[in-house]
């Protein structure tokens, strides 16, 4: 047990350093932050996958924290409450939420669709969290003029459909680079990352 412990602390430890500076390889950015990075989800997905749900959300938690610590710039001259609100929004749960990339395993037969699923739902999740963090805590930033799907819309209305337009743009494209990467991954190597774990690893 000790073995297996100190095994699953080394690996976490690497593959959240890995995600760490894959975050600073930057594919897109947006003016008003988020942007597409080179897969720096995946590392931390594919932990979750290997280990089940508990060690995944340590884990996803633990690469929030190293994400806070590197973004904090981004949250200089806000008020408190908002600086609250998006510490726990766009980093702490946002980030956490990975380790759900392994609710299908043992439930599909292929784990290449396991876990391409897995990192979907786990997308989508940390998707929410953006979305709700744009709508509740960065409404004063909603621009009419970002999309033509946002012409005519004013006040909560804007806000709204700003949040899930804006952070769809580079969400949306972020989270289906990780699937295909992840399901070529699992794919074509899926026998080595799953390596001493034949036994299902249950979500919950």
């Amino acid at each position: 047990m000790k073995k297996h412990t100190t095994e699953n602390l080394a690996l976490a430890g690497l593959l959240i350093a890995l995600g760490t500076a894959l975050n600073f390889i930057k594919v897109f950015d947006l003016p008003y932050g988020g942007s597409i990075n080179l897969c720096a989800s995946l590392p931390v997905m594919l932990f979750a996958y290997r280990t089940g749900l508990k060690w995944g959300l340590g884990a996803g938690f633990t690469f929030s924290v190293l994400q806070l610590l590197f973004g904090l710039d981004a949250l200089k001259g806000v008020s408190g409450a908002t600086v609250v609100g998006s510490i726990l929004l766009d980093y702490l749960l946002a980030y956490t939420v990975l380790g759900f990339a392994c609710v299908l395993r043992g439930r599909l037969k292929s784990h290449a669709a396991a876990f391409t699923l897995g990192c979907f739902i786990a997308g989508m999740l940390r998707y929410l969290c953006s979305f709700l963090s744009g709508w509740i805590l960065w409404s004063e930033y909603a621009d009419a003029n970002f999309s033509p799907v946002l012409a005519g819309l004013s006040g909560q209305k804007l806000a709204c459909f700003y949040s899930l337009v804006y952070n769809g743009s580079y969400m949306i494209p972020d989270i289906l680079l990780n699937c295909a990467a992840g399901f070529l991954l699992m794919q074509f190597a899926g026998k080595f990352i799953l390596k001493g774990t034949e036994a299902p690893v249950k979500a919950a």
